[in-house]
């Protein structure tokens, strides 16, 4: 299933962004005014295939699972946090659900990896690959069976998701102990030290961080990740729910749907996709700068740069359900505002 996706991920046309650009200089402003908004809807028109494109249904999906390298002392929290931040998802009560409400978005939960039998809930999608990764300070995380189960959940998601008429995709995640393996994800990716690109997550201490630093350290010797292979990354250092999010992407991208990573987690799950099939890029935003150290390291790994820089590190799809607001509008106003014909404007002169 992955092969055949990724066979039908093409690039955005450069005609349909430069079909964009000439409508944008028609539109009653002056060139150029709405700056990274215009770029938005461009690429926007791209992916489309459309000078008008729609992303009025939304859907976010906060994807769960649990890491064996909690173990190691990598977390503020233990790891029953994972379970019950879910049924909080799923009563509506994280600011996920807040912020998704305030922007007329759809949140679906995906069970991926989480280390607990949950009880049957509307919202609640479940895709459990594992229960739990193991350590991976020990060995890989996961099986390379276990590893593809999780990315072709992901991309079955994405399908569905297209299939019922979503237009805008989003990925979050939940999961205790995934700032480390994301961590972990990126220093193999990046080829950076660990303790450049492993930060507090949860809020640690300095103890604390530095078990982080040693547990990513250990990971990559240990297991010797192959950055050029996205299944292998994934499979010794990733996590289930990090394998769903990349699928996710890969998906979009197949059914030409744009998709907004958040922020470190989501974005390494995004970066792992883009080593799948580099085109990746051409469907996907980033929602927004994450005060977690190693997220820049993937935001120049990727390309793309955020669309948002609050200080935020909370995960969740939060900084997703934010950027897709600008999305939106950025959509608008392309589709919908007047050019200077329409609107009996008269143009700038020479």
């Amino acid at each position: 299933m992955i092969d055949e996706t990724l066979h039908r991920i093409i690039p955005v046309t450069r005609d349909w962004v430069e079909r964009a650009t000439a409508r944008q200089l028609q539109l009653t402003k002056p060139p150029g005014s709405l700056g990274v908004l215009e770029e938005i809807a461009n690429r926007l028109a791209a992916i489309r295939q459309t000078l008008k494109p729609e992303v009025q249904r939304r859907r976010i999906y906060v994807v769960a699972g649990d890491h064996g390298v909690v173990a190691e002392g990598v977390s503020a929290y233990p790891r029953e946090v994972t379970a019950q931040m879910v049924y909080n998802f799923l009563r509506g009560g994280a600011a996920i659900n807040v912020l998704a409400r305030c922007g007329g978005i759809e949140v679906r939960v995906v069970d991926a990896g989480i280390d607990a039998d949950l009880d049957e809930a509307p919202c609640l999608i479940r895709s459990k690959v594992v229960r739990g990764t193991a350590n991976f300070t020990r060995g890989p995380a996961m099986s390379p069976d276990e590893a593809t189960r999780s990315v072709a959940t992901g991309v079955e998601l994405a399908q569905a998701a297209v299939s019922e008429g979503i237009e805008l995709l989003g990925i979050g995640e939940m999961g205790i102990g995934n700032t480390t393996a994301a961590s972990a994800i990126t220093a193999a990716l990046t080829k950076s030290a660990p303790d450049v690109v492993t930060g507090f997550g949860t809020g640690v201490d300095d103890a604390g961080l530095q078990r982080k630093i040693l547990a990513v350290r250990r990971s990559l010797e240990i297991n010797k990740p192959d950055r050029s292979n996205a299944l292998d990354v994934l499979a010794k250092v990733g996590g289930a729910e990090i394998g769903v999010m990349a699928g996710m992407a890969l998906g979009a991208a197949a059914e030409r749907t744009p998709i907004v990573a958040d922020g470190f987690i989501s974005t390494s799950a995004a970066a792992l996709a883009c080593v799948f099939c580099p085109t990746v890029r051409d469907y996907l935003f980033i929602g927004h700068r994450s005060r977690e150290r190693g997220h820049d390291s993937l935001i120049e790994f990727i390309g793309q740069r955020p669309l948002l820089d609050l200080q935020m590190r909370l995960g969740e799809g939060t900084g997703a359900a934010l950027a897709m607001h600008i999305i939106g509008a950025a959509a608008q106003l392309l589709g919908e505002m007047a050019t200077f014909a329409e609107a009996g404007v008269s143009e700038r002169g020479n």
